[in-house]
């Protein structure tokens, strides 16, 4: 099974970070993207909003990241519910990150780092055998 996201968009506004502990921080961040066609001989522009969650890369995206800035991020979908103050069933379908680099050149963001950040991924094994997937003959 697969649950893979990647998207390029623009961050819709600077990022909130929160500080859990001393060694546990997550960044909240909207990402824009955008998809344009022609309906009818005008041409129709699409802009579709994601919830962006970071853990592992909170730091990096509170050094660097901020509104408007040309984003690659890559993760999993996860859809999260709870009950709102009325108890109704709210819920909410967010991308957790695990892999962004800014996209945006670092003439136009004084503190933005061309280098990526890879935010190292759990091993990953075979299902059926329980051996890491790199041991597997294909």
């Amino acid at each position: 099974m697969v649950n893979k996201v990647i998207l390029v968009g623009r961050v819709g506004k600077d990022p909130e970070v929160r500080h859990l502990s001393s060694e546990s921080s997550v960044a909240n961040f909207s990402l824009a993207t955008n998809e344009s066609y022609v309906k009818d001989g005008a041409r129709v522009e699409q802009t579709e909003w994601h919830n962006v969650v970071a853990w592992r890369s909170a730091k990096y995206v509170e050094d660097y990241v901020r509104k408007g800035m040309l984003l690659y991020v890559e993760g999993r979908l996860r859809t999260r519910s709870w009950e709102d103050k009325d108890g109704n069933k709210r819920y909410t379908t967010e991308i957790v990150s695990d892999n962004m680099f800014i996209l945006t050149p670092k003439d136009n963001s004084p503190n933005a780092s061309s280098q990526p950040v890879t935010v190292p991924a759990p091993e990953s094994t075979s299902i059926a055998s329980g051996t890491p997937a790199d041991d597997l003959p294909f």
